[in-house]
């Protein structure tokens, strides 16, 4: 089995909980020092530094949101003084300011560090040629996977997105072993390759580091076979550092976190009440080692669970399943939530009738909820005569019924209508005045 950081990511669990006490108790002295803001919370909730001694004492602490961060905006949540900031990136959001993170230079050590824990696990080496398809500039896909493959002393192709028929001609003339892109953005090289002419035996893919964006078990099977490579899971998010945080092993049995440097936990996504692992509830973060914007506590929004079961893989830190939803993109139709990922996966069950490209749109009509899918049909499937597309429809919208527990209209479309995505793909528009 190889691993970057043997020591770190296979260290017994009582030694980690030592390294995560010494390390909260320092962070939290930090920023309370450094940051506003956490003063203000850590006295409004009437905790001082010396209350915190091991990590079990986090739950002692305030929680910190999204909505904190965009307050602070630009500079308000930084610990480190200006001149030690090296780098920022900022999220993508679409509503409100955006959330700007700083870097000092040993946070974007520590960042490239758990790529290249990451590329590692997925089965590069210092002899791979990782091609590098997540978008660069604020966005932290690119300069994150960039940073690990240098870091684990592999080369680095930094196609960045678009212009897939460029991408293409890379992957067959530099033989890339590894690929790191968005999952849907994989769907798209793999169609554009059909497009081409260029079969999967004529690039050398062996694995891809697949984030950014929910997807489900069956899109990586899709993934692998028309690609011919072995996919794997890789999750992040910008405010806490970037992709990374948690990958896959070989064994694909949950992304191990990397403990020694965030610290997770689930909440109840009501109560906010720790819950134990293998309960489902919301994740949250607490950022161990960083420097620049360290955050404690930080509500991810995102629903999974997580074990602390012995991998054959021999790492011990903790898994997070895979996210099947978040707290705010959660679609609440006619009183019952309903996720997109489910709705993908019943789709991707139909996958030799329809192909993993669709839309949901959901409106209100009469006072009255509703929800339409598009769905492409695949070539092999598509059909002129009225009667089978009928019944393909109506076997889709039954098996939908049966997943989520409200009717769905499905309609139809003919192969390559729905906009393909080069970055994240959009999949819900909500018409809805609420």
């Amino acid at each position: 089995m190889k691993y970057f950081n043997e020591k770190a990511e296979c260290m017994d669990r009582k030694s980690l909980k030592e390294l995560q006490s010494g390390r909260l108790v320092k962070l939290v002295d930090y920023v309370y020092k450094n940051v506003p803001v956490y003063r203000e919370k850590m006295r409004a909730a009437g905790v001082e530094p010396s209350d915190i001694r091991t990590i079990g004492d986090i739950v002692k602490l305030p929680f910190t949101t999204k909505q904190d961060l965009r307050d602070g905006y630009p500079f308000g949540m930084f610990a480190s003084p200006r001149s030690d900031i090296v780098r920022v990136h900022a999220s993508s959001g679409t509503t409100g300011k955006l959330t700007v993170v700083g870097y000092t230079k040993r946070d974007v050590d520590d960042w490239a560090e758990c790529c290249a824990r990451s590329l590692v696990c997925a089965g590069a080496d210092k002899n791979s040629i990782v091609h590098v398809a997540y978008g660069y500039g604020l966005f932290t896909g690119g300069l994150g996977m960039h940073y690990g493959a240098e870091k684990l002393g592999a080369m680095a192709v930094p196609a960045s997105g678009g212009n897939t028929a460029r991408q293409i001609l890379l992957l067959k003339d530099f033989q890339s072993d590894i690929i790191c892109c968005t999952p849907s953005y994989a769907l798209y090289i793999a169609d554009e390759m059909e497009k081409m002419g260029v079969d999967k035996s004529q690039i050398n893919l062996k694995a891809g580091l697949f984030g950014a964006e929910p997807w489900s078990d069956n899109m990586r099977i899709e993934i692998e076979n028309r690609l011919g490579l072995k996919a794997y899971d890789i999750y992040g998010l910008s405010e806490i550092s970037g992709p990374g945080v948690a990958t896959d092993c070989v064994c694909q049995d949950g992304k191990h976190i990397f403990e020694d440097l965030f610290y997770p936990e689930i909440v109840d996504k009501e109560t906010l009440e720790p819950k134990p692992y293998g309960e489902e509830g919301e994740l949250v973060f607490t950022t161990l080692n960083k420097q620049g914007m360290p955050l404690i506590r930080y509500r991810t929004r995102d629903i999974c669970s997580l074990t602390d079961e012995p991998c054959k893989c021999g790492r011990t830190h903790v898994r997070m399943n895979r996210v099947f939803g978040r707290t705010d993109d959660m679609l609440i139709i006619r009183g019952v939530n309903v996720f997109p990922s489910q709705i993908e996966s019943v789709l991707m069950n139909n996958d030799r009738a329809v192909a993993p490209h669709y839309h949901i749109t959901v409106d209100r009509v009469n006072m009255q909820d509703v929800m339409e899918i598009k769905v492409e049909v695949n070539e092999n499937s598509f059909s002129d005569e009225v009667k089978r597309m009928e019944e393909l429809q109506r076997k889709l919208e039954h098996d939908l019924f049966t997943a989520i527990g409200i009717n769905a209209a499905v309609r139809l479309v003919s192969p390559n209508t729905i906009p393909r995505s080069e970055g994240k793909a959009k999949r819900v528009t909500d018409l809805r005045k609420i």
